[in-house]
Formats: C-alpha cells, sequence, structure tokens
C-alpha cells in the first residue's frame, strides 16, 4: 500500500477529571525520526509512547504534541501527622516541668507547629492515566495514517501515468531503433557511391560498418531491462505491503540508469529527445518516491 509520509492525526478526550490532547504531524525524512513533545507529569510513560508509534509509522520525520490538563491537580489532601504530634506535645510537657512554666499549648498552637499538618497531591493512578493517553495516541495515529493512505493514492495515480507515459517514449524508441540502422546504411551507401563514382562497391567492407554501428547504437538490452523496470515499480505500487518508499526509490535508480546508457548510445536526434524525455519523467518519479512511506 502506498503511503505517503506527510500526514496529521488529531485526537481529544476529555473526562470528568482531565483532557488530553494529541497531534501527529510528520514531513519526508528517510529514517523513522520520532520527536515526542509532552508534558513533565507524562515522562515516564516516553518509552511507551516510541514503541506504540511505531506500530503505525515506518518512515517519515514524526512530531507529535501530547497535552495533559488535570482539574485535580489543585486538589490536595491533608495528612495529619499524629506521631509528630504526640513527640511535640511530650516535648513540651518536658519543658513545662524543667522550667517550672505553664503548659498553655492549644490544638490551635500545636497545629501550627512544623510538619504536623502537611498538605499532599492526590497520586496519579499510572495504569489508568496509561489507558487514557495510549486511546489517545491511537485515536490520533489511526486518523494520521488515513490521510497518509488518501494523499498516497493520488502519489500512486500520478507514478502510474508517468510509467505509461514512459512505456510510450520505450515503444518508440524500440521502433525507431530499426529505421536508424536503414536509414545510415542508405546514407552510407549514396556517400561511398558519390564519392567512388563508377567504382564497384565491396559489399563486405560496407557490410562490416553497418554491422559495427548498427552494434554501437543497439539500445535492445536498455529497453527490455526498462519495460522490466517499469513493470516491476507498477507491481510494488500494486501491492498491499507496506513501506514501499525504499524499494520504489531503488528501482528508480536503476530506470535512471538505462536511460542514460540509451542517451549516450543515441546516433538519432528523435530517439536522443526521447530519451531526454525518459530522463526528465524519471527525475519526477525519484522526486515523488521520496514522499512515499
Amino acid at each position: 500500500m502506498v503511503k505517503s509520509m506527510t500526514g496529521f492525526g488529531r485526537c481529544e478526550i476529555a473526562q470528568l477529571e482531565r483532557k488530553i490532547t494529541v497531534e501527529i504531524k510528520a514531513v519526508n525524512h528517510r529514517y523513522c525520526d520520532i520527536t515526542i513533545k509532552l508534558t513533565k507529569k507524562l515522562n515516564f510513560f516516553e518509552a511507551a509512547i516510541r514503541n506504540l508509534l511505531k506500530q503505525y509509522i515506518g518512515r517519515g520525520k514524526i512530531d507529535i504534541y501530547i497535552t495533559y490538563e488535570d482539574y485535580t491537580e489543585n486538589n490536595v489532601c491533608v495528612k495529619y501527622n499524629a506521631e509528630l504530634a504526640r513527640e511535640y506535645l511530650e516535648h513540651l510537657r518536658k519543658m513545662s516541668e524543667d522550667f517550672g512554666i505553664t503548659n498553655d499549648v492549644s490544638v490551635t498552637t500545636l497545629a501550627r507547629f512544623p510538619d504536623v499538618f502537611t498538605l499532599e497531591e492526590q497520586t496519579i493512578d499510572e495504569t489508568q492515566l496509561w489507558e487514557l493517553v495510549e486511546e489517545a495516541i491511537r485515536t490520533a495515529a489511526v486518523r494520521f495514517v488515513e490521510t497518509r493512505i488518501a494523499e498516497g493514492e493520488n502519489l500512486k495515480k500520478d507514478l502510474l501515468n508517468k510509467l505509461d507515459y514512459m512505456l510510450e517514449l520505450v515503444n518508440y524508441i524500440e521502433e525507431r531503433a530499426p529505421k536508424v540502422v536503414s536509414e545510415y546504411r542508405n546514407k552510407l551507401y549514396a556517400k561511398v557511391s558519390e564519392l567512388l563514382g563508377d567504382t564497384k562497391l565491396d559489399e563486405s567492407i560496407l557490410a562490416t560498418e553497418i554491422t559495427i554501428y548498427a552494434d554501437k547504437i543497439c539500445v535492445d538490452e536498455e529497453t527490455v531491462r526498462l519495460r522490466s523496470h517499469i513493470q516491476n515499480m507498477k507491481n510494488v505500487l500494486e501491492d498491499d505491503n507496506d513501506n514501499v518508499g525504499r524499494k520504489l526509490d531503488f528501482i528508480a535508480q536503476e530506470m535512471n540508469r538505462e536511460a542514460n546508457t540509451i542517451l549516450s548510445k543515441s546516433g538519432d536526434l528523435d530517439i536522443t529527445n526521447k530519451a531526454i524525455d525518459l530522463k526528465t519523467e524519471i527525475e519526477k518519479i525519484r522526486e515523488q518516491v521520496q514522499n512515499i512511506e
């Protein structure tokens, strides 16, 4: 399946006590490069988030933004340290006895002593919180993949059209190549006849010359391989496998190699122009392939 490397997915889940928002964005990249930006309270989930994203993403520069709002974070509980209060009272009673002064400590006074009462944030249930984070990430990732698939279909159609045009160019080159040899033979005979006049032509020498020329400009192997590469790329585009971008890039490189050889061998202006058109289309394909996961 062809997927674009650019994509976007977003999910927001709100509950009574908390809300989490996940946004995933991606652009082209040779490898899978994931950057995670999240609030401090979720830092301990980073490794799990990376592993989760890799189930949906194979390649690209991925930025994921996770915001978390906890509506209970300002609700703290009061903790009473009875043991510490008892120690304070014991020491105050001893001070009263040692110095002969009245022990006039009240509850209000004792409550002001350090750490008798402390405020503590309510503990976070990590399992419950992860379930919420995972649900938001999975939903955003599914939407993200959907946008990649939709864009990938557009890329696929464009590539198939370019490949069909390349086949037309290959067909023209294959049809034109034999005519080039025939035209060269006629020109060669006419030129030699003009130079030698009534002198008898040595057919064997001319045949050898024509054979050498025909072998020099022969592009049969190149067109056969190029036709094979075009069909192979079509098969990959129609394949259901994911992450086909690298394979398509390799095939495009091979097609470019064959087009270069055809261009270097060409001794005909028409074939040269078609070979240049081939290279132009292949370059367009290589640029498009860089957008495929």
